[in-house]
């Protein structure tokens, strides 16, 4: 078999690599740490270390700047960054652009943390704006569950409990209960954090500074693209019309 024949042939085997995202479609790259539950639980403060969450933001940063995302939203160990609608990176390859986000965060987090770490990464793809906007609705309120089941599972164990135990006393308990559970522990969920029970998000604004013209000498204001990181992102609706300001053209 000759050369330009094997060639052809083993291409075939390269079934997946041809899907690409439809064009004009929202696409949203999902990376998540892997084993992270393992990996952060011997190195960082639980339920929730600021530490920990400076470094999502770094690597978020990383992927935001890479990918020229629109949008960047993370939580717990996930991050979401919203490509634009007219993205045409590496042709709109799925598999090409899982692998390199993929390969950007955890890169992004091991350079910072000093330690390796791996993420895997997945996309999310919506027609209309509505539908990133319900996307980003879904995630924020998954943040708000995990966080509430994390400080109740963490209490109950930071005060003698077992894993198995403490993870089967919050069974099928409501909201209400949970907390109860922590105000009996001095802890008001309703005091925490922000970035805590919502996530936090990344978008792009604006730096405005004084330059100087090589010419002339003389001061010339400038303007640069800066990366926000917002610990404090609004919630429901208020939530749902800052992401719909964000798609507009």
């Amino acid at each position: 078999m000759n050369q330009n024949d094997l060639e052809k042939q083993m291409r075939l085997g390269e079934c997946f690599h041809s899907i690409r995202v439809l064009p004009h479609a929202w696409t949203i790259v999902r990376v998540d740490g892997r084993s992270f539950s393992r990996f952060t639980e011997s190195r960082f403060a639980k339920p929730f270390d600021l530490a920990f969450s400076e470094l999502m933001v770094t690597t978020a940063s990383a992927l935001m700047t890479e990918l020229n995302g629109v949008y960047g939203y993370t939580e717990s160990d996930e991050i979401s960054i919203l490509l634009p609608r007219a993205w045409d990176l590496f042709g709109r390859e799925v598999e090409k652009t899982v692998s390199v986000s993929a390969g950007i965060a955890s890169a992004a987090f091991t350079e910072a943390y000093g330690q390796a770490a791996h993420f895997d990464s997945r996309l999310w793809v919506g027609a209309e704006d509505t539908d990133v906007v319900d996307y980003f609705r879904w995630r924020q309120s998954d943040a708000g569950r995990c966080c509430l089941n994390g400080w109740v599972y963490w209490t109950l164990r930071q005060n003698g409990m077992g894993y198995e135990d403490a993870t089967k006393a919050s069974e099928g308990r409501t909201k209400a209960w949970k907390h109860d559970t922590l105000m009996a522990h001095g802890i008001n969920f309703n005091d925490l954090p922000s970035w805590q029970k919502r996530g936090l998000g990344l978008y792009w604004g604006e730096e405005r500074k004084d330059g100087l013209n090589p010419i002339t000498g003389e001061s010339v204001p400038t303007v640069r693209r800066k990366l926000i990181v917002d610990r404090e992102i609004p919630l429901h609706d208020r939530y749902s019309d800052f992401i719909a300001e964000l798609l507009k053209p």
